[in-house]
C-alpha cells in the first residue's frame, strides 16, 4: 500500500479546472519530482494536500485513512508538513526561535525544541544569524529557515513548493545535499521544481502536468523524454516568446 493515494482529485475555480482527475501514489520514502508548464496545477494540487484548499473531488488517503477535507493543523499533526513558494517566516523573531516555535507546537518539549534547532541551524548553515530576526535575513536565507521548520519533527511526508526559487547556488546546494540525506534515511518527499538539472540528479521519479492533468508518471529522465512533455514545456516557451514580441 502506497504511503499517500490521490485519486481522481479535482479543483476547479469557476470555469478553470485547476486540478482535473489527478491520480498519483506515492510509495513511503519515495523522493517525487512533480514538474509541469507554469499553470499546470502543481500548487493547487499540494494546496489541496496540504489542507490549505478543499478539493471538489476525488479521495486522498494518508496511511490507509482518508484525510481530504481535513485543514492545515490536523494535516501537520498527521505529519504532513509544507514549504511555500512565498516564503513565509516570523519576521520580528530570531530565526532560532522561528524553528522552537514549530518545534513546540509540533509537541517538542522546549529542550529537545532547542537542541533540535540547533541541530537544524548547523546542518543548513544558518547558525552565524540564529539570533537575527527573521526579517533581517536575506531572502535564500529565509528559504532555508522555512525549510528547517518542516524538520523539527520528522514529518510523514514533505511537501516542498519550488524551494530552489531565486536561491544563491550555495545555499540551493545546501538545501539539496539535505534532501539527499534525508531521502538517504526514508524520509518522503513530493519536491515542485522548474530547476530541471536538480530534479534529475534528486528524483528518481517524476510526473508531469499539464492543464490540470497528469501528462506522464515514470523515471523522471524517461518523463522529461516524452513527446507529450516536450510539447507541453515549448508550448510555454512559445507563449512567452510571443508575450515578449508583442511587448517590443
Amino acid at each position: 500500500m502506497a504511503l499517500l493515494e490521490i485519486r481522481a482529485v479535482a479543483k476547479r475555480f469557476g470555469g478553470l479546472r485547476a486540478v482535473d482527475g489527478v491520480d498519483v501514489d506515492v510509495a513511503e520514502g519515495e523522493l517525487l519530482g512533480l514538474i509541469g508548464p507554469n499553470g499546470s496545477g502543481k500548487t493547487t494540487l499540494l494546496n489541496v494536500l496540504s489542507g490549505h484548499m478543499v478539493a471538489d473531488a476525488g479521495q486522498v488517503r494518508l496511511d490507509g485513512r482518508s484525510v481530504l477535507g481535513l485543514g492545515p493543523t490536523a494535516l501537520t499533526r498527521l505529519g504532513v508538513l509544507r514549504m511555500f513558494q512565498l516564503t513565509r517566516v516570523f519576521n520580528r523573531v530570531s530565526a532560532f526561535d522561528n524553528l522552537i516555535v514549530c518545534g513546540l507546537a509540533l509537541g517538542l518539549d522546549q529542550g529537545r525544541a532547542e537542541q533540535r534547532a540547533l541541530d537544524l541551524l548547523g546542518e543548513l548553515k544558518l547558525t552565524h544569524v540564529m539570533h537575527l530576526d527573521g526579517g533581517q535575513l536575506s531572502g535564500g536565507q529565509k528559504k532555508l529557515l522555512e525549510f528547517g521548520t518542516c524538520f523539527m519533527v520528522p514529518p510523514r511526508i514533505a511537501l516542498l513548493d519550488e524551494p530552489f526559487a531565486a536561491v544563491h547556488p550555495t545555499m540551493k546546494e545546501t538545501m539539496a545535499t539535505f534532501i539527499r540525506r534525508r531521502s538517504a534515511d526514508g524520509q518522503t518527499f513530493i519536491l515542485v521544481s522548474h530547476d530541471m538539472p536538480v530534479v534529475v540528479e534528486l528524483c528518481p521519479r517524476a510526473v508531469c502536468m499539464n492543464a490540470g492533468k497528469v501528462l506522464a508518471d515514470g523515471p523522471t529522465q524517461r518523463v522529461l523524454n516524452d513527446a507529450a512533455v516536450i510539447e507541453a514545456y515549448l508550448g510555454e516557451d512559445a507563449q512567452a516568446a510571443e508575450a515578449e514580441h508583442g511587448r517590443a
